[in-house]
């Protein structure tokens, strides 16, 4: 049994080609711990993150109050099914419900199951239409919505669909922002329009006004329900606690997980109006959605978020941040908003400057062979950042 005081990282490493399923391409490094916004390997070196979990530890590494709230909470009750009341999972949907807008909310415990609860909601709630070919769900080319089947197949990206057909029947894909393609794909037979109002996955592309705007107007003339996925864009990641904020519009249905619980997995599916009571008992559970400890964290991680401004720094850093990386040498591109941001080069050197990076204690995130992606923790500073720049520069 490896132990923290005895961490062997060539061992780890070993351990885990012998009995994990090899579903990652892990980088050669063995992180032990961390603590704001930097995490130490098995030989103590000290790394700036800039990932954060991708998106997930918007907070830092271990923040104290939702460490407290987990400690508590795991020494007073940590599970029960969902059976029966416990008295976390309302107070953590009555936060969400009056910070976002939306009526009602049901947890899991990531983010494609968010997305596959919202899948199932508008399906059900377009049974009810009288039209029993309305099933069609519209998505974007490029989008990201999970590893599950539904969610796969929702995700306009052919990679990660060929090794696992057939697929869910009943979807759409469109270019991303193509105003005219979205007219062309809704219909009578629409159920959904499900989009991400930032792609992250893809590269970090935010959706127009006109495209969103366009979708909202959509989904009411055919009585479809326009979906968000916010599982990365939600609870402070733009500059605002919910992407939607940008664009002045609301959906029916928004999915959330990553930064909701800290680092602790929770996702949450909320929804609106009619959607809000869709759902009957028998039509949709998670065994494991919505603990005691789950919601504990969930708690505790919003309302920091709240309380000390983050989505405000996130918004503040995150230009600034933006603005820096525009400096950079061969720069094609700056994208995104908030502390979701893109550096796009003209030069396929994403992967080299990330090796570089981890060498030199930076965790920075490429995508394909121009892009670097970085959504660091929404409690960074612009010191932070600038010494992120200069490393990069080293780069």
């Amino acid at each position: 049994m490896i132990t923290n005081e005895s961490i062997n990282a060539a061992e780890v490493m070993a351990l885990d080609k012998e009995y994990v399923m090899h579903t990652y391409g892990r980088l050669p490094v063995v992180f032990v711990r961390g603590e704001g916004c930097f995490v130490y390997d098995a030989a103590g070196k000290e790394y700036l993150d800039f990932v954060a979990g991708i998106a997930v530890n918007g907070l830092g590494h271990c923040p104290p109050k939702v460490v407290e709230a987990i400690c508590k909470q795991a020494g007073t009750l940590i599970h029960t099914s969902n059976l029966y009341y416990t008295t976390l999972q309302p107070q953590l949907a009555k936060l969400l419900v009056e910070l976002s807008g939306m009526g009602k909310a049901f947890f899991c415990n990531s983010g494609a199951e968010a997305n596959e609860a919202a899948i199932k909601l508008a399906r059900k709630a377009a049974k009810a239409s009288g039209n029993p070919n309305k099933s069609n769900i519209v998505t974007a080319e490029q989008s990201f919505h999970g590893r599950t089947l539904a969610a796969i197949t929702a995700t306009g990206q052919p990679k990660y669909q060929k090794s696992f057909t057939p697929l869910v029947p009943g979807f759409g894909y469109i270019p991303y922002n193509d105003v005219e393609a979205l007219k062309a794909a809704v219909n009578d037979d629409t159920c959904a329009v499900m989009m991400e109002p930032v792609q992250g996955e893809s590269g970090v592309h935010p959706a127009t006004l006109e495209f969103l705007t366009a979708a909202r107007e959509l989904c009411d003339k055919f009585d479809a329900a326009l979906i968000f996925d916010e599982v990365q864009t939600g609870l402070g990641r733009t500059g605002k606690m919910f992407g939607f904020e940008h664009f002045g519009l609301k959906p029916d249905v928004m999915t959330l997980a990553k930064t909701l619980g800290g680092g602790f997995p929770i996702g949450a599916c909320l929804a609106a109006g009619k959607y809000a009571d869709t759902f009957e008992p028998g039509d949709h559970a998670s065994t494991f959605g919505g603990t005691p400890l789950a919601c504990a964290a969930g708690i505790a991680t919003v309302s920091e978020i709240i309380e000390g401004r983050w989505a405000v720094n996130a918004a503040e850093v995150g230009e600034y941040f933006r603005a820096q990386l525009a400096t950079l040498p061969g720069i094609k591109e700056v994208r995104g908003l908030g502390l979701m941001i893109a550096a796009e080069f003209t030069e396929p050197i994403a992967k080299d400057m990330a090796a570089k990076a981890l060498e030199n204690g930076l965790i920075v995130n490429p995508i394909g062979e121009n892009i670097l992606r970085f959504v660091p923790p929404l409690i960074v500073t612009k010191a932070l950042v600038d010494r992120a720049m200069a490393t990069l520069r080293e780069c």
